[in-house]
């Protein structure tokens, strides 16, 4: 089974431990945190240590839960080998990952309902880069 890092916020939570266990029989989850809905935390402490994680291997993937998927994702987006895709829909999910190579799948937990998250999860996890001519535009990144 694919290891997979997983982190959130406070507002993310509830959405990541949701994924936990429906992918339990599909990935190994390394959850980075948060452990609690109750208590506010700062989601760019979670995203960067993700991206510690991540940026050791080019094989690595994660996924980023936070209210809205944007702030995960701004964060990740700071560090070096790391693309990181706001994904809301399938469509946007599998572009991010034949085009642009993602790396990390952000969701936001108030704006993207729990059954759509899933089948984004399940597309960015399946989905090969095409390589090709969108090399050099990641290169560029």
């Amino acid at each position: 089974m694919k290891k997979i890092f997983i982190s959130s916020d406070h507002a993310g939570y509830n959405l990541k431990e949701q994924i936990k266990k429906r992918f339990k029989n599909k990935y190994i989850f390394q959850d980075l945190g948060t452990d609690t809905s109750s208590k506010s935390v700062n989601y760019p402490d979670y995203a960067h240590k993700l991206c510690k994680k991540i940026s050791k291997s080019s094989k690595n993937m994660g996924i980023l839960v936070c209210g809205s998927g944007m702030g995960m994702s701004m964060a990740a987006n700071r560090h070096k080998k790391i693309r990181a895709a706001v994904c809301y829909s399938v469509k946007n999910t599998k572009l991010s990952r034949l085009h642009n190579n993602a790396n990390i799948i952000t969701l936001g937990s108030r704006l993207t309902k729990k059954n759509t998250a899933f089948k984004c999860i399940d597309v960015f996890m399946k989905t090969k880069f095409e390589g090709g001519r969108h090399n050099k535009r990641i290169k560029k990144i």
